[in-house]
């Protein structure tokens, strides 16, 4: 009894521990979140490595925001931040929440790039018409010219996805069978020739 008591709370904890993992550990593209100001404030600049780091945007279908990056890329040296901006507009005639997430690939890079300051998983409220500039405050860690995975690495990509966040929106559970794809089509979708 013990063991299926383990057992159900490992499930339910595998999801905030995945992402904890990948924030820790960069993996799968997330970025690390600077936290360490004197660090920041002491880094010295690797005036020999130049690093193209360049920025997309993408919005889903059902999202109506127009959202770009305004520029389409900076070139940083590793141990100096550098300021971006990305810009989303509302178009429609009512108000829109987003959120968004983003990657860098390739996703070893994702270790050495710190965000200072972004507008990622926080919701943005847009009144119709209303466009906003959102800043992405970041640095690359001087520890980028030491790994010898990156020696040849000079370009990087920043990439940010906006979604619309609804009140009372549930995320489908991944581990709920229901949520599975059928086979067999539903009877209401079967051609009338086979009925």
């Amino acid at each position: 009894m013990s063991l299926v008591i383990v057992a159900i709370g490992c499930t339910f904890a595998a999801i905030p521990a995945y992402r904890i993992f990948c924030e820790q550990t960069s993996f799968g593209g997330l970025t690390q979140v600077a936290k360490d100001f004197d660090k920041i404030a002491n880094m010295k600049k690797c005036e020999d490595r130049l690093i193209r780091v360049q920025f997309n945007s993408d919005v889903p279908s059902s999202m109506r925001w127009e959202f770009k990056p305004q520029q389409h890329e900076i070139y940083v040296h590793p141990g100096e931040t550098a300021l971006a901006f990305y810009t989303a507009r509302n178009p429609t005639d009512k108000p829109i929440i987003g959120i968004s997430s983003y990657n860098l690939t390739p996703f070893q890079a994702a270790y050495y790039f710190n965000k200072i300051q972004c507008f990622c998983f926080e919701e943005q409220i847009l009144n119709p018409g209303e466009q906003v500039d959102l800043p992405v405050f970041f640095y690359i860690d001087p520890d980028y010219v030491n790994d010898p995975a990156l020696e040849y690495l000079d370009s990087i990509l920043l990439s940010y996805t906006f979604f619309e966040a609804k009140s009372g929106l549930k995320l489908p559970d991944p581990f709920d069978p229901k949520n599975r794809p059928s086979i067999a089509p539903s009877p209401d979708k079967v051609p009338e020739a086979t009925k």
